[in-house]
């Protein structure tokens, strides 16, 4: 009976992997084009992106998509398959022919790995491609929304440190306009007044071109200035483009080839304001000058070195933070199968819901709280890791009922 029994569980971990691999791409593609609509609908509503706009938008909110929709139908796919081995009785009747439940469980681990790295690279993707080009998308279109946006409100304000009012808009014609620069702070740098204006993306220099008749200059320290006739002012928007040196980047806009090089170069700045400030004590010391240490520039020297040490943090937990996340899909398998093999239940929904909100509950504020932490430099960087660690724990519990299912 052992010889014959032995092809089994062959045929078997075929028929569940090719189970799992089904209902995975059907549950992706309906979740990921439900996430599609959301985040353009979020966008047109947002920015009042023009129908092109949204057609362009749509391949960089694709591998968005995919980083949230991975892991929720990676659960989903394997409660289905094993709730309804469970309640169809199929885990009974291969226990019976001496195979171990635990057998059973073995394609969703293998699907689970082999799709975890997989995630990691679709979360890189995301966010060094996918978020950058929407940027661009948007940047690209800002000619037309701020024409529709000054149509229906007669004011525009861009969070790219800008904002246009005018009293009316007649075709391209801007009527009355004024436009106000601010600085990163908020305060106003400069305001533009005119009689009439236009307003043109040039992409070729990367500005939004002002193009003003009879305008007024106001600098921020009090400085007026008229200028007759027509005029042209250029609003620079490459840092919108996303058009920045590493130094400038946030960590998480950064592919990971780039993020483990800019940390050793974080490092060093560190190092080097370090050193600055620990000579410019000693110099000041020696030198009796008292307000050097206490005064604007000390405060200013620790503020440079604190903001170094927390960019260097950052830069160290976000590799840390992608693999956790994408290896999250394996870490839901491992306690999603065994326990919707326990909830013996064939009904889809609650199988996933049974599964899928402890799962919840507990990794994601445990993420969460190691991500803050870690960034901060209260916790390693491998404080990400704390919600996979608990749900392996909690996965292997759920492995040892099963086995004596």
């Amino acid at each position: 009976m052992v010889p014959e029994a032995s092809p089994m569980p062959t045929r078997l971990t075929q028929y569940i992997l090719v189970e799992i691999v089904k209902i995975f791409v059907v549950a992706l593609i309906v979740l990921t084009m439900l996430i599609l609509l959301i985040g353009v609908g979020r966008e047109l509503l947002r920015q009042g992106l023009g129908p092109v706009a949204v057609l362009q938008m749509l391949p960089y909110i694709l591998p968005i998509s995919l980083q949230y929709a991975v892991p929720a139908t990676s659960l989903f796919a394997v409660c289905c398959v094993y709730g309804r081995m469970a309640a169809d009785g199929e885990v009974s009747t291969v226990k019976s022919i001496g195979v171990s439940p635990l057998r059973l469980i073995v394609p969703a681990f293998v699907f689970s790995a082999i799709l975890s790295p997989v995630s990691v690279c679709v979360s890189d993707l995301a966010v060094s491609w996918g978020r950058p080009g929407m940027n661009r998308v948007v940047i690209m279109s800002i000619e037309q929304i701020a024409y529709r946006v000054l149509r229906a409100q007669h004011f525009f304000s861009s969070p790219h440190g800008f904002e246009i009012s005018v009293q009316d808009v007649e075709g391209d014609r801007l009527i009355q306009p004024r436009i106000t620069v601010r600085q990163q702070s908020g305060e106003a740098r400069m305001s533009l007044t005119a009689r009439e204006g236009s307003l043109h993306f040039d992409f070729d220099s990367r500005c939004l071109l002002l193009r003003l008749t009879d305008s007024k200059v106001e600098g921020g320290t009090g400085f007026e200035g008229l200028v007759p006739g027509e005029t042209e002012f250029r609003l620079s928007l490459d840092r919108a483009l996303g058009e920045r040196l590493p130094r400038h980047r946030s960590p998480s806009e950064m592919p990971l080839a780039m993020v483990s090089h800019e940390a050793i170069q974080q490092d060093r700045r560190t190092h080097e304001a370090t050193g600055y400030l620990a000579a410019n004590t000693g110099f000041a010391l020696m030198t009796a000058r008292w307000d050097e240490i206490t005064g604007e520039a000390g405060k200013k020297s620790e503020e440079i070195i604190l903001q170094s040490r927390q960019r260097l943090s950052r830069l160290q937990t976000e590799p840390w933070r992608r693999w956790a996340e994408g290896f999250s899909c394996f870490f839901f398998v491992l306690v999603g199968a065994p326990l919707a093999m326990i909830a013996k239940t064939a009904d889809y929904w609650r199988t996933f819901g049974l599964c899928f909100l402890p799962t919840i509950i507990v990794y994601y504020p445990l993420f969460i709280f190691g991500l803050d932490q870690a960034k901060v430099g209260a916790l390693p960087p491998s404080a990400v890791w704390l919600g996979n660690v608990v749900l392996f724990t909690v996965g292997i519990s759920l492995l040892e009922r099963v086995r004596r299912y």
